[in-house]
């Protein structure tokens, strides 16, 4: 249904009705943000006051880098872990995925579907063979340890297989008439076609490690290796009623995610369109 001006009314009632929904679900978000601002006697005003009356956000923050939990550090081991985890994770599915999209070998297909059905264990039934086997290994209480945990992605390899299958085969063959191996025509080849798939791959990858509460909280124990995520929920268990600096320490947290968002959203973007293009 369109106007004589030539608006379409369903698209126009569609992307307001969305932009609500937008708007509902970054409201908590706000909300954070504006707590992180104010003195504690006004975060649970009502109604919600938006925008502070009383500004204390260089007082919460100073209290929460400067507390007794060394934020610095926190973020430090967040972002060498989280940065090695993501290089590791995403050069071993990339490999992974060319060589079961365009290497032919015996029962290919078979040991593929062998780990798409390691997938549907849940992670939660291998902790204690893991612990057991990283203690045994030395690996315990260490960010190595940590770094393996996460760098083989059984959804990273299905993802990525995904896209090369899409690169001709025809191009293949012609760069190995012309003598490139198989790691030449990986490199040089099928690696930047599949680019934005690996970007969209490398910013989950990212996200999922960074917010991981799980593994830290079992695999390490030695407080000057906590990362991110132990260390807001140690400091919510000191200043847990305090709800100012709670909400300086989430926003604080979150900071990496939205500048690798806000960096690579593009990256993200030109992945969906490809995968759309190939689908």
């Amino acid at each position: 249904m369109t106007t004589t001006k030539g608006i379409d009314i369903k698209k126009l009632i569609m992307t307001i009705i969305m932009a609500i929904i937008g708007i509902i679900f970054l409201m908590p978000f706000i909300w954070m943000i504006s707590a992180s601002f104010k003195v504690e006697t006004d975060v649970l005003t009502y109604p919600i006051q938006w925008i502070p009356e009383t500004w204390n956000a260089v007082e919460n923050y100073k209290g929460v880098w400067t507390g007794t939990m060394p934020f610095l550090l926190l973020y430090w081991n967040s972002i060498k872990v989280t940065v090695l985890t993501t290089i590791t994770s995403v050069t071993v599915s990339s490999l992974a995925a060319y060589g079961f999209a365009k290497i032919n070998f015996r029962g290919s297909n078979f040991l593929f579907l062998i780990i798409l059905a390691t997938f549907m264990i849940p992670p939660q039934t291998l902790l204690v063979t893991q612990f057991l086997l990283f203690r045994w290994l030395g690996l315990y209480d260490t960010h190595m340890g940590l770094i393996l945990l996460n760098s083989f992605s059984v959804f990273g390899t299905f993802m990525l297989r995904q896209f090369y299958l899409g690169i001709s085969n025809e191009l293949i063959e012609s760069a190995r008439m012309d003598g490139a191996g198989h790691f030449r025509i990986f490199a040089s080849i099928a690696l930047p076609l599949v680019r934005p798939a690996i970007a969209t791959y490398a910013i989950l990858r990212f996200i999922w490690t960074w917010n991981d509460f799980q593994n830290p909280l079992i695999f390490l124990r030695t407080k000057e290796l906590y990362t991110i995520q132990l260390g807001v929920q140690s400091f919510a268990d000191q200043h847990g009623s305090i709800y100012s600096l709670m909400m300086a320490a989430s926003v604080s947290a979150i900071i990496p995610l939205l500048i690798i968002f806000i960096i690579g959203q593009k990256h993200v973007i030109e992945g969906i369109q490809l995968g759309g293009v190939k689908g």
